[in-house]
């Protein structure tokens, strides 16, 4: 910017060329900026510096003296950024960012704030001098900060003496009460409790003390070596997807997540808890010692069931809860993905409509529903279907699942910035045909995901909304422009799991009352021709009466008339009402065939779905 500035200032005549010269000398030996250096010399104005830039890069200026900035808008952006690039964030619409600076040809700052807050960022012109004064007003001095940050050390307030440091306070054998009111933490009078803590009982935490040694030998116990393998197996044999180990003050449970329902099988001693917690972490290679932070990692094991080596897969998560830590493991069982789209249960119509739009060259198809609704297996269906020696597959999945041959598969990792965003970009540079995206979770990963759409790429994307018509609206909300919305997209499909009933003790329902069946959503003149079913429970089901799952599917393709809907801001309930016209089967209505087939139940049917 230096030459530029001077370039600007001489092409305009505001300066001659040896007041530039003296100005460069001057910033030389002063340090700052050029134009500091100019308005120190009393060369130029700060206010027609501003008004130069403003009117050379096109952008507005703002006199920072007669703006006062929002609190929540200032912590959007830390103290250091703001220091760092010379930048005050003024004011937030939708997901755009207006923020003050006196270079506005500082792609570098504008780039490192859009991928730190996650807003497309506006730039207006303010002179250096107000930023400079507007920071120190809204984010304190570095000094302040910096005395802030050592805690008053050396401070001399009467009462409260040397405070510690926060380094001493971490390792210390814990705060006591003079040293939170010596940091500030808390203001207690001593002399007001009187003799009312002479009934406490002080209870030791899990945190005081954690012997290492102590836990990794207890975790190598063959008893407990022994309860992790049958409850490894057990999972696989009752057929769970999800394994939950929950401590709580005088209980310590183990549930089975079997079909989407969760049911008790195990009830263990509570001196089990960090023994059994510790075996599970050090068999998902996480740190045994962390007890204060979640973390997740993934056990790889052979097991032998039924005389038969069986290679399984486990997603662990450890999140700390009052009483410990919660297990939760999630069995990935590639035996059960099912790729073959015709077995998953949609509906003809909707299937093909769903072919037709993954078939595409380019464009978005998005799957949505809560967790645990089937949306992975539909896109690896997807995907597979897709999968041929002519076609450049590639996917960014947090976590990857399943590792499916012929398909670049990319694992998210957060915590080194390799989020979905950077990912995508990476993968616009490695020529692919289609592209799938585990979840937009925000404005960048959905603005790429556009861009990629319109310019030749077929994405596969996921989710989080309740139906189709209102994923529209999601998208729009995150800042994605409505004609964006309508041209890139393809098809948005909802999706649930139901549970089928047992084929082994499937029996009729008689006399059902026909208002229910009305009720439920069926037409009067459907009532009568069909027959209800249910499970009686056997051995088979584990007495529920229900063995394994159907998928329930709102397919909502984007046609012309849905298009003009979307372009012109329409809302979910106007684009529902235009895809029931031509044809789209609600989640309801999708159940209600399932009914009718005899696959399920009345109750499951309304577990999962609204009229």
């Amino acid at each position: 910017m230096p030459v530029k500035l001077g370039e600007l200032l001489l092409k305009e005549n505001m300066v001659t060329p040896q007041q530039l010269q003296e100005a460069l000398a001057h910033q030389k030996m002063n340090g700052g900026k050029l134009g500091k250096a100019f308005v120190q010399l009393g060369y130029v104005r700060d206010e027609e510096i501003t008004s130069l830039l403003s009117r050379q890069y096109g952008v507005p200026s703002i006199n920072l003296d007669h703006f006062e900035v929002d609190p929540a808008i200032i912590k959007i952006i830390p103290a250091e950024t703001a220091r760092k690039y010379q930048i005050l964030p003024l004011s937030r619409s939708g997901a755009t960012l207006t923020i003050a600076m006196a270079d506005p040809t500082n792609v570098f700052a504008m780039d490192d704030i859009k991928f730190m807050t996650g807003y497309n960022v506006e730039p207006v012109v303010a002179s250096e001098t107000s930023l400079e004064e507007a920071i120190e007003k809204y984010y304190g001095s570095a000094r302040s900060l910096q005395l802030k940050t050592d805690g008053f050390q050396g401070g001399s307030s009467p009462g409260l003496g040397q405070a510690p440091s926060l380094k001493e306070m971490m390792e210390g054998p814990g705060l006591t009460m003079d040293d939170m009111a010596s940091v500030g933490l808390s203001e207690v009078d001593l002399d007001s409790i009187g003799d009312e803590e002479a009934d406490v009982e002080t209870v030791k935490t899990e945190e005081d003390e954690i012997d290492l040694g102590a836990l990794a030998k207890s975790s190598e116990a063959a008893p407990v070596v022994k309860l992790t393998n049958v409850l490894l197996i057990d999972s696989l044999k009752r057929g769970a997807s999800d394994i939950h180990i929950e401590p709580y003050e005088k209980e310590f449970r183990v549930r089975f997540r079997i079909d989407g329902i969760l049911y008790n099988v195990m009830a263990l001693p509570l001196k089990l808890k960090d023994p059994l917690t510790s075996r599970i972490k050090i068999m998902a290679k996480l740190d045994i010692a962390e007890k204060r932070l979640p973390q997740d990692g993934r056990i790889k094991i052979k097991m032998k069931v039924e005389d038969r080596s069986r290679d399984l897969d486990f997603r662990v998560s450890c999140l700390p809860t009052l009483w410990g830590e919660k297990i939760v493991l999630r069995l990935l069982d590639k035996t059960k993905l099912m790729l073959d789209m015709t077995k998953l249960g949609f509906e003809v119509d909707s299937l093909e409509r769903f072919k037709r739009a993954i078939a595409k060259p380019y464009g978005i198809v998005l799957v949505t529903g809560p967790t645990g609704s089937g949306k992975t297996n539909t896109l690896y269906s997807a995907i597979a279907a897709l999968n041929k020696p002519d076609t450049n597959i590639m996917t960014a999945e947090d976590p990857v699942e399943f590792n499916l041959p012929g398909i670049n598969q990319v694992q998210i990792k957060d915590q080194i910035g390799l989020n979905f965003a950077a990912v995508l970009r990476s993968f616009l540079r490695q020529d692919p045909n289609t592209i799938l995206v585990g979840e937009i979770r925000d404005y960048e990963t959905a603005e790429i995901a556009v861009k990629a759409a319109l310019t030749g790429h077929l994405v596969l994307s996921t989710l989080h909304t309740n139906d189709a018509p209102s994923t529209v609206s999601r998208l729009v909300n995150m800042g994605i422009e409505p004609f964006l919305v309508g041209t890139a997209v393809n098809l948005i499909q909802a999706q649930r799991l139901i549970r089928r009933i047992c084929s082994n003790c499937k029996e009729e329902v008689k006399d059902f009352p026909s208002k229910t069946l009305i009720e439920v959503g069926f037409k009067p003149e459907e009532v009568g021709s069909f027959k209800l079913f249910k499970g009686r429970g056997c051995g088979t089901c584990n007495g529920t009466g229900y063995k394994g799952r159907v998928g329930l599917y709102e397919v909502m393709e984007i046609s012309e008339g849905i298009r003009d809907l979307i372009m012109v801001g329409a809302t979910a309930i106007e684009i529902k009402r235009k895809a029931l016209e031509e044809g789209m089967l609600t989640l309801r209505m999708s159940g209600l065939e399932k009914i009718k087939a005899g696959i399920t139940t009345i109750e499951e049917v309304l577990r999962e779905t609204v009229l």
